[in-house]
């Protein structure tokens, strides 16, 4: 079978999932993946006779919903390749705003905590990025840190990394004192849970997605209150938010004492970062 064809087919098979221009975006990048070839081959020959071990395998997994980055094991984040496995949150492009944002306005910043670090992506970033910082990360949940740390040891990435919960006892696993605080928290609703596509939704872990209805931003809160005793005056605290709560955090934060509190959109025009500093 020719690389065309290969492609073709799974495309084929995958529309009913995500429609056609998607369906073809995942094919043409799972083909690839799996063969060991550069995506601009499936374009340049896509006529050449195509052999790809364990492709049948994955084209059932991919059918059956699995996201393409837990088929093939990995993903890109911010320039760098990032191991990723089910039971650990799949970065995505808005949290790479985030850290653009944070790595062009923190340059002067010696210590930084990110705060549900999942696949390490956002402390790692960091870390690669502001060489002269020292970075820390915290997570939950075993799944999590255990991808971290294979993440900071394959990067090379110098991250301090420890066993921690957002919503209790965070300043009491950390008590050094942080010029920034990150934080990429659950925050998606749970009644959102049932419109969220299905690869999402059944594959992704819910641990790191939802959040109660009636209190649908206490890690916001949680971690906000926890960083008027771990951040050092002037510190910043940058959090990535759902769109819908943008006011609801920005609020929760002058409450907390929080100052020069702004809110920033992505390129889609969504309200989805906010910073804050304590004075």
């Amino acid at each position: 079978m020719t690389r065309r064809e290969t492609v073709d087919r799974l495309t084929a098979r995958l529309v009913p999932l995500y429609g056609e221009r998607e369906a073809r975006a995942i094919a043409r990048n799972a083909v690839a993946e799996l063969a060991g070839l550069p995506l601009s081959a499936l374009l340049t020959d896509p006529g050449a006779e195509l052999a790809a071990e364990g492709l049948a395998e994955a084209e059932a997994q991919l059918i059956a919903g699995k996201p393409l980055q837990y088929v093939v094991g990995h993903t890109e984040f911010c320039g760098h390749r990032f191991a990723v496995r089910e039971g650990v949150l799949i970065p995505r492009p808005e949290t790479e705003e985030l850290v653009d944002r944070i790595l062009r306005s923190e340059r002067g910043s010696r210590r930084m905590l990110d705060v549900g670090t999942g696949s390490g992506c956002i402390a790692a970033s960091l870390a690669l990025g502001l060489p002269e910082a020292e970075v820390f990360a915290a997570d939950i949940s075993d799944e999590a840190l255990a991808v971290a740390a294979e993440n900071f040891r394959t990067l090379d990435a110098r991250v301090t990394l420890r066993k921690a919960d957002a919503l209790n006892g965070l300043a009491e696993v950390f008590p050094e004192r942080f010029d920034v605080i990150v934080s990429n928290p659950p925050y998606v609703p749970e009644s959102d849970r049932a419109e969220m596509h299905p690869n999402v939704r059944d594959h992704e872990p819910a641990l790191a997605l939802f959040v109660p209805d009636d209190d649908r931003i206490r890690f916001y809160r949680a971690i906000a209150q926890a960083g008027r005793h771990m951040l050092a005056p002037g510190g910043r605290l940058w959090f990535e938010i759902y769109e819908h709560a943008a006011d609801e955090v920005a609020r929760m934060l002058g409450d907390e004492q929080y100052t020069d509190i702004t809110v920033c959109k992505d390129l889609f025009d969504k309200p989805r970062m906010v910073c804050s500093r304590l004075n």
